[in-house]
């Protein structure tokens, strides 16, 4: 067998994953994506065991609702052909092994650094010094923006090669954090410091990213969760996505001059944030989720709490996308604005809200469901024109199926059992990945446990790890003017990247 096949949160002993020739790992796995849009990679990672790599594939069947594990040993020193000459979607991943190993993809189309993090193998490449691409003419002009930026917001730049005001090329480079929050997750040993760590890596998907930190532990260590604590979990993912996704359309609507629904939207984000307020005192959701219990159990007072908060809500919401709909001046900004098509969302591994945008389905709700989402028989929004009037659309019409199931849930609160912390003990020589759904996309956290059951290595993928591309690709052709509401139809994340 070439490869394991596994579901979402299973654990598995690590010496039944096969280990190949990295020839027969490279074609085995360029195999398992051709011609099949129904899967993708959702992680590629190596790590150190003795003086090897060991690199591990995982790739996710969308139909099938498996992932496919693969691994192999390369030595740090390798000369290797990269997976990304035959399936783009794999650069960033190639990219970032590099960079933490030194392994040299002979034939990778763009082997930069990704994070210019501590721990890159080779520390005299710097932010200072990044090669960006450029064109050389007497007729085009690069624009520079970032890494500080106005307001409050984190540090990225983004080298515009522009023609007149045509956007030829972007380039956006990150790294300027370097928060090591991956090493973090190994060097603290205390649960509630691996936890707090998890609720930080990115400020708008504490409950998206905690989530899948909480579902990995408990596979980790064969903790199963109550069904008050699952059902805790799915409620507050989507009370999450239609807190952010309003406060997105606020911020779409001020990048297009619209003041009316920036302020509408804006303040019906407020309500939503305050209930988590509410439920376990933080804006954001920080305490809320816990590995294997949970210390603010969803009681029959904040259901009819949050039942008042939706009915005021709903029909505002409704109301304010009805007139952002019916807005010519906005309507000529969103549509046909930063277009992609669906054999580039395909091709760059594209997923979450950005790939819906044109029929790419991807939808770890629907595709490897978890917590209360196999009950649903979730239907993800798909639009078709890829521009930013799609997102826009997608948007309004989650935070609407989100309400409907959320009210639906307001009637099934499940008793709970377990308000203390459980005790978490790691098993010994597993690894698992788990996989959620957050606003933005699909979520991915995966460990490694050694023969005492400690970690030794914690993978963390946010979305915008895969649809930072995408932004970039998007706003060629359009007038750097559009670059705002572009930026901000995809909304990613810096700190999601900056690991």
């Amino acid at each position: 067998m070439s490869f394991i096949t596994i579901k979402n949160h299973q654990p598995v002993p690590v010496n039944t994953i096969p280990e190949l020739e990295y020839d027969i790992f490279y074609n085995l796995n360029i195999s398992l994506l051709a011609e099949h849009p129904e899967r993708h990679c959702v992680l590629y990672f190596g790590y150190r065991v003795l003086d090897v790599i060991r690199l591990m594939c995982c790739v996710a069947d969308d139909i099938q609702h498996n992932i496919l594990i693969s691994s192999s040993i390369v030595r740090s020193d390798s000369k290797l052909n990269s997976f990304s000459a035959k399936n783009l979607s794999f650069e960033r991943f190639e990219r970032e092994i590099h960079e933490n190993f030194g392994i040299d993809y002979i034939d990778h189309p763009w082997l930069k650094p990704v994070r210019y993090s501590e721990y890159r193998i080779d520390k005299s490449k710097t932010i200072h010094n990044y090669p960006f691409f450029s064109i050389e003419s007497e007729e085009l002009h690069e624009v520079g923006v970032g890494p500080v930026h106005a307001g409050i917001i984190e540090p990225g730049h983004f080298r515009f090669i522009c023609n007149g005001e045509q956007i030829l090329h972007l380039e956006i480079q990150l790294g300027y954090q370097h928060r090591g929050l991956e090493q973090l997750l190994l060097d603290k040993t205390k649960l509630i410091q691996r936890t707090t760590l998890a609720e930080s890596i990115a400020g708008d998907s504490v409950i998206g990213h905690t989530t899948a930190f909480a579902y990995l532990l408990e596979s980790l260590s064969g903790t199963v969760p109550e069904s008050e604590v699952i059902y805790s979990r799915t409620l507050a993912q989507e009370l999450e996505r239609i807190a952010v996704h309003t406060g997105d359309l606020s911020g779409i609507c001020t990048d297009v001059a619209y003041q009316l629904g920036s302020s509408v939207f804006g303040r019906l984000r407020t309500p939503i944030i305050n209930f988590f307020q509410e439920w376990c005192g933080n804006r954001l959701a920080k305490g809320l989720i816990r590995t294997g219990y949970n210390p603010f159990p969803f009681s029959k007072a904040l259901s009819e709490r949050l039942t008042t908060i939706l009915d005021a809500f709903e029909p505002d919401f409704v109301e304010m996308n009805g007139e952002l709909s019916k807005l010519p001046s906005s309507l000529s900004r969103f549509e046909r604005t930063g277009t992609l098509k669906y054999d580039q969302l395909l091709s760059i591994g594209t997923v979450g809200m950005s790939a819906r945008m044109n029929a790419l389905n991807r939808d770890i709700r629907m595709s490897h469901p978890y917590g209360r989402y196999p009950e649903l028989n979730h239907e993800p929004i798909l639009k078709h024109h890829g521009d930013v009037y799609s997102k826009v659309q997608i948007r309004k019409q989650e935070v609407l199926q989100s309400i409907e199931y959320i009210r639906k849930w307001l009637n099934q609160i499940p008793e709970s059992t377990k308000t203390q912390p459980q005790p978490v003990t790691l098993k010994p020589d597993l690894f698992a990945i788990s996989l959620t759904e957050g606003w933005r996309g699909e979520i991915c956290h995966a460990a490694v446990t050694n023969n005492k059951g400690e970690l030794v290595i914690y993978k963390i993928k946010d979305p915008s790890f895969h649809n930072w591309l995408a932004l970039a690709l998007s706003v060629r052709n359009n007038e750097i003017s559009d670059f705002p509401v572009i930026n901000k139809s995809f909304d990613l994340s810096y700190c999601g990247h900056d690991l």
